[in-house]
């Protein structure tokens, strides 16, 4: 289910009332207008390295399946987490090439 908004609606009297709800999820830029962050991580993690993904704007679904086709290119393991896409291990420069290559920025 998707987050609607239904703010400002107490109460209504008309029984033709329907609320209409707006969409809070946000459209998907296209790549060219991406301008993805990749990082290497290690706080909170036991000292393990990740890739992290950041600054993705879009649904989720989109973001999922972006996740999905860099863990398969890669062959690693990973999650979709708080809107950026978590990588076990170092893998920055292939990341960041992989992306160029799909068309995206990269800072």
């Amino acid at each position: 289910m998707k987050k609607k908004d239904i703010r400002n609606v107490v109460y209504s009297t008309d029984p033709n009332f329907k609320f209409e709800y707006e969409n809070l999820e946000e459209e998907t830029l296209p790549s060219a207008q991406q301008k993805l962050k990749v990082i290497l991580d290690t706080k909170q993690r036991a000292g393990k390295k990740v890739t992290l993904i950041q600054n993705f704007i879009g649904t989720k679904d989109d973001l999922e399946a972006l996740s999905k086709k860099i863990k398969t290119k890669l062959g690693v393991g990973g999650a979709v987490k708080e809107q950026e896409i978590i990588l076990q291990g170092d893998y920055v420069a292939k990341v960041k090439l992989l992306l160029n290559e799909m068309g995206f920025s990269i800072k």
